[in-house]
């Protein structure tokens, strides 16, 4: 089977492209912009090491150009897609919002035009915990209330989840978005919590935690993801009675509060972190945890690394990447 990926180059893309081109039977043409939005080595490193497989091939594009990704898509004619290309982080948004209209709301139009004109059998598309507001019942249910997110990143995340309803509505395309939590693991992003931790502790710098280290994050293992991501890929919504569109959480669904999670870095590393307890910012939720019954009912998701473990070899894959 033929699948695009887009954002093929960052975080939990290369991982899906990973897993994809193990199989055989499989053609992967990952995209990616490049964007210097965090060291661009990294994301070439990524690509460096899946350099080789035959049934992969990559091609540097920006999906908020139309027309390159109309031509891409037209010409590659994929059976499957996974939309992971975006502006991320929830702090970053409140700064440069501008990027967000441009990748994740303009992008995501093209995205949805493309799958309408030459349509797949199925689009997964990521979106996220942050599309939840503060007042969210905990755990968080995929009814629940997300009229009020609290960052522009999570309103763009919206936005993309009311787009593809109408897309799945008015024209057919079957969609799925991946409301994803707190992603951790080797090859992770320089700017999620887990590496700056880690560089800090390593560093002897001194780490920011906000909320007192109190907030409750969700913390999920790559590996966890990368399972779900394709268990759902291969799994399209139904069209009758209702429009193929479906939204599941993904996640681990056993927070851990920032400061514990700290304490576990320190004693994997065998440094004590210095830290700065400071009050909570506005952009941010105090808790996030996934509900998982509809996504372990659909598709049989259940998370298996434990925190200890995915932290363990995220720490083995720091050391040997950094180099600290």
């Amino acid at each position: 089977m033929k699948v695009l990926v887009t954002g093929a180059a960052g975080f939990i893309g290369y991982h899906i492209c990973q897993r994809l081109t193990a199989k055989a039977e499989c053609e992967v043409l990952g995209i990616d912009n490049l964007n210097d939005y965090y060291d661009v080595a990294l994301k070439r490193a990524r690509l460096a090491a899946l350099d080789g497989r035959d049934n992969f091939r990559f091609v540097q594009c920006d999906f908020a150009e139309a027309g390159k990704l109309a031509g891409l898509w037209a010409h590659f004619k994929p059976d499957y897609v996974v939309h992971l290309g975006a502006q991320a982080n929830v702090r970053y948004s409140v700064t440069h919002p501008e990027a967000y209209v441009q990748s994740n709301l303009i992008g995501f139009f093209n995205v949805l035009e493309a799958a309408r004109t030459h349509p797949p059998k199925h689009t997964v598309f990521a979106s996220s915990s942050s599309v939840y507001g503060a007042n969210a019942d905990i755990p968080f249910t995929e009814d629940g209330d997300t009229s009020h997110p609290l960052s522009f990143y999570g309103a763009t995340k919206k936005a993309n989840e009311t787009m593809a309803h109408s897309y799945a509505h008015l024209h057919g395309v079957a969609l799925t978005g991946l409301r994803f939590f707190n992603v951790y693991g080797p090859w992770g992003r320089p700017d999620t919590a887990p590496t700056l931790f880690a560089k800090a502790i390593f560093a002897g710098e001194t780490i920011d935690l906000f909320a007192e280290g109190k907030a409750r994050r969700d913390f999920t293992y790559i590996d966890d993801i990368t399972d779900g991501v394709l268990k759902v890929l291969l799994y399209p919504p139904r069209e009758i009675p209702v429009p193929p569109f479906r939204i599941f959480n993904i996640g681990h669904h056993r927070p851990v509060e920032t400061l514990l999670f700290v304490r576990m870095l320190e004693q994997l590393i065998g440094r004590e972190a210095k830290l700065n307890l400071l009050p909570p910012q506005p952009a941010d939720v105090p808790e996030t945890c996934a509900s998982l019954d509809r996504i372990n009912a659909a598709v049989g998701y259940t998370p298996r690394v434990s925190l200890e473990d995915g932290l363990r070899r995220f720490v083995d894959w720091f050391k040997d990447y950094y180099k600290p």
